[in-house]
């Protein structure tokens, strides 16, 4: 799956130079400045080094097709492993050290309405705390499942993540570009379609 470099920008709200993440991307920085992303029932995972101060977030999404695999996860569980490694490796390659990593976790909402075959959120939830129980990752911070958008920001420098709660509206632009990610994962899995609905009005 091809996927664009994360966008650059000034935050004017907190007065520093920012980076967005989308579905599927990643970042790690040992410099000032904030990461933020904007999640549904994709999940965030911020990683932070608190020694050397390098800090890292992905963005990613555990679409299935659970009637056509015996496990719910099928092909697609690989997607959240690959989110996770390629962020431990790139804040190795920065310098730090694995056994110091804490993680803050955030997202996992219930905001597409019609996937009702597989509870996206729940899914991501439940993949994200079990992989840092099983790799003996720290878990700082949690703020997972329920109704609402989040909107993050993660400073590196400080450790410190900043979430909004957003009221979820009808066909909203958190659930399109998840509807959208989410086919896009489906077909590049082999999986078909997936069909999701936005929230009745």
């Amino acid at each position: 799956m091809e996927i664009s470099a994360p966008v650059r920008y000034f935050d004017r709200d907190f007065q520093v130079e920012a980076v967005k993440i989308l579905p599927g991307q990643y970042y790690a920085t040992e410099g000032e400045g904030s990461i933020c992303t904007l999640l549904g029932s994709c999940v965030s995972t911020c990683l932070w080094d608190p020694v050397l101060r390098i800090g890292g977030m992905n963005h990613f999404m555990l679409p299935g097709e659970p009637t056509h695999s015996v496990s719910p996860w099928g092909v697609s569980a690989r997607f959240g492993i690959y989110a996770m490694e390629v962020l431990i490796n790139e804040m190795i390659h920065l310098g730090a050290d694995r056994r110091r990593l804490v993680a803050k976790v955030f997202g996992g909402a219930r905001v597409l309405q019609g996937f009702e075959s597989l509870d996206v959120g729940a899914k991501n939830s439940e993949f994200v705390l079990g992989f840092l129980q099983e790799e003996g990752i720290q878990l700082a911070a949690q703020d997972l499942l329920g109704v609402s958008p989040r909107k993050v920001h993660f400073f590196p420098a400080t450790g410190k993540v900043q979430v909004k709660k957003l009221h979820l509206q009808s066909d909203d632009a958190v659930q399109r570009q998840e509807r959208d990610y989410a086919r896009q994962l489906a077909r590049e899995s082999g999986g078909g379609d997936i069909e999701i609905f936005s929230v009745p009005r």
